[in-house]
């Protein structure tokens, strides 16, 4: 965290890290297993037989209830609209409440879905008891509600409550909205999108409220909510049975947000780190960013994607067992590094809400290890310093060969030189190890000599043809050039034609003078034969071209 810091403090406004998105389960303890419930029946209310019709009856009087309060409220209750968000439905009516300055309940959602109920059979064969049932745990598809909150210490929040015994409650939180009141309640200024905070006058204050969102503050609310809205029981009952609930924490979300000053920034480093990130991150260095280890009984996810979610907008995502890191970026400066587990036994932690205050410090952790490792991946100045090394000489024991530099403007030639007056156009310089001196190439051109010498490479000892003229070229050292020595006759200057122009072979055109070449004994497809139609005074002229050129 502290490198990233570092690179892009100048590009930050502010840093802050809260909970995100909570999921509690709520659990009657005294009536979570089949002998509790027959022990409540039997004992408690006198039932001697546990079948279906005592199991409807208590689900019948909740839901008359629930009608009923809406009704008395003036709240609206549906059924929730096939492949819709409940969020964006219901919005219209948390806009309301907050206009009018009222707490509360605004909506009721009905909604079939999936949970956890007791389903009474008759045993098979016939028992000694007439009234023996077999009480047994299932998962079926029953109705539940969604009760739209608006409380005063946690902000927008819902309540699922199962219709169904033993009407386990599940409750979805968001920590924005808690850090939301504290700042209006301490009149601290802010602006705030969705579930993010994109400019505030105290930062300190808005991490404050972040730490203050703790499991003593959840659970006073939770309970207050479940009392009210909850499945009733009567004091005799609740004296003779621990109806007590359970909170456990079954999905929770931690970010760390990076609000920058410009977009142009924010885009780069989220396109860089997906690109950086699909190949570096991988399946050891996912498990040292949730500070665990792979081994063999590793059971789970353990791998990277990029998921577009909408058009435009992608998500990185690196999967741990049931856990995963999440980056993305919104509101055009604003960049997430988000936590989510699923079962903190992941983490060896427990699900009761008790926990909460571990949770916080394993997943902070795991956000600030992501940024870190993101960090020295994004700092290419100092893992890849590869201009810079091009730049540096290299010493190869007494000789050091001068760096690769980018040289726009390289020293021109002394006024009144052979080089400046001939080509003073184009100039190639060479920088030594002397300041201020230069080698021009074009300087050697006019100091070609016609001797004999040796030839040094096997391929220029191949076999000429008998009569063809041999004028090697020989350049003088760079000792020579300095004593001033008198430069030797150049080759003779006669006209040549331009690049692109052919050969007149016409009638009036005498063809070159050349002497016959005898045929080859090799074949023309491994060795292709000359052109006769060019001299090798002519082919060297073009040599002498090249080298001017």
């Amino acid at each position: 965290m502290e490198t990233f810091t570092r690179l892009f403090g100048s590009l930050l406004v502010f840093v802050y890290h809260c909970f995100d998105r909570v999921v509690i389960n709520g659990y009657l303890s005294g009536l979570s297993r089949p002998g509790q419930v027959v022990h409540f029946f039997q004992n408690v209310l006198g039932e001697p037989v546990i079948g279906k019709e005592v199991l409807s009856r208590r689900t019948n009087e909740y839901q008359a209830w629930v009608e009923a309060f809406a009704r008395n409220h003036g709240i609206a209750i549906e059924w929730a609209e096939p492949k819709a968000r409940k969020e964006d439905y219901v919005r219209p009516a948390l806009r309301r409440m907050e206009r009018a300055h009222r707490h509360g309940v605004y909506f009721i959602l009905k909604s079939m879905e999936q949970g956890q109920t007791f389903r009474s059979t008759v045993p098979r064969f016939a028992t000694n008891d007439p009234n023996y049932r077999i009480l047994a745990r299932q998962r079926s598809r029953f109705t539940h509600y969604y009760f739209y909150i608006r409380d005063e210490v946690l902000g927008p929040m819902v309540m699922r409550a199962a219709s169904f015994f033993p009407f386990q409650t599940t409750y979805y939180l968001n920590g924005h909205n808690f850090i939301e009141k504290e700042l209006g309640r301490e009149k601290v200024g802010f602006r705030k999108n969705d579930n993010a905070f994109l400019a505030v006058s105290d930062p300190q204050a808005l991490q404050a409220a972040a730490d203050r969102f703790t499991s003593e503050v959840i659970r006073k609310r939770l309970e207050y909510w479940t009392l009210i809205l909850g499945a009733k029981f009567s004091k005799r009952e609740r004296a003779a049975m621990n109806l007590r609930h359970f909170y456990a924490v079954s999905q929770i979300e931690y970010c760390r947000n990076f609000i920058f000053k410009r977009n142009f920034p924010i885009h780069r480093i989220f396109e860089r780190g997906c690109e950086i990130g699909l190949w570096r991150t991988t399946a050891n260095k996912i498990a040292e960013v949730f500070g665990q280890r792979v081994t063999k009984r590793l059971k789970g996810k353990l791998n990277t994607v990029v998921e577009q979610i909408e058009h435009g907008h992608h998500i990185f995502r690196a999967y741990y067992r049931n856990a995963f890191i999440k980056q993305y970026e919104k509101f055009s400066t604003y960049l997430r590094n988000e936590a989510c587990s699923n079962n903190l036994a992941d983490f060896g932690l427990r699900k009761s809400l008790d926990n909460l205050a571990a949770v916080r410090e394993k997943l902070l952790a795991v956000t600030d290890r992501f940024a870190a490792f993101q960090a020295q991946l994004l700092n290419v100045h100092v893992d890849f310093p590869l201009l810079q090394r091009i730049a540096l000489p290299v010493i190869a024991g007494s000789v050091r060969y001068p760096g690769i530099k980018n040289s726009r403007h390289p020293h021109p030639p002394p006024d009144g030189s052979a080089a400046a007056q001939q080509y003073g156009g184009l100039r190639l310089a060479r920088q030594t190890d002397t300041p201020g001196r230069t080698h021009q190439l074009r300087a050697f051109r006019p100091n070609l000599r016609v001797e004999p010498a040796s030839l040094r490479s096997a391929q220029a000892q191949r076999a000429w043809a008998p009569g063809t003229r041999r004028l090697p070229l020989c350049l003088p050292s760079h000792s020579q050039r300095r004593a001033g020595g008198t430069p030797a006759p150049a080759l003779p200057q006669t006209p040549l034609r331009p690049a692109g122009q052919q050969l007149d072979l016409t009638a009036n055109s005498k063809p070159p003078i050349t002497r016959p070449i005898p045929p080859s004994k090799t074949s023309s497809t491994c060795s292709p034969q000359p052109d006769v139609t060019c001299s090798n005074v002519e082919v060297l002229r073009f040599m002498n071209e090249a080298v001017r050129i």
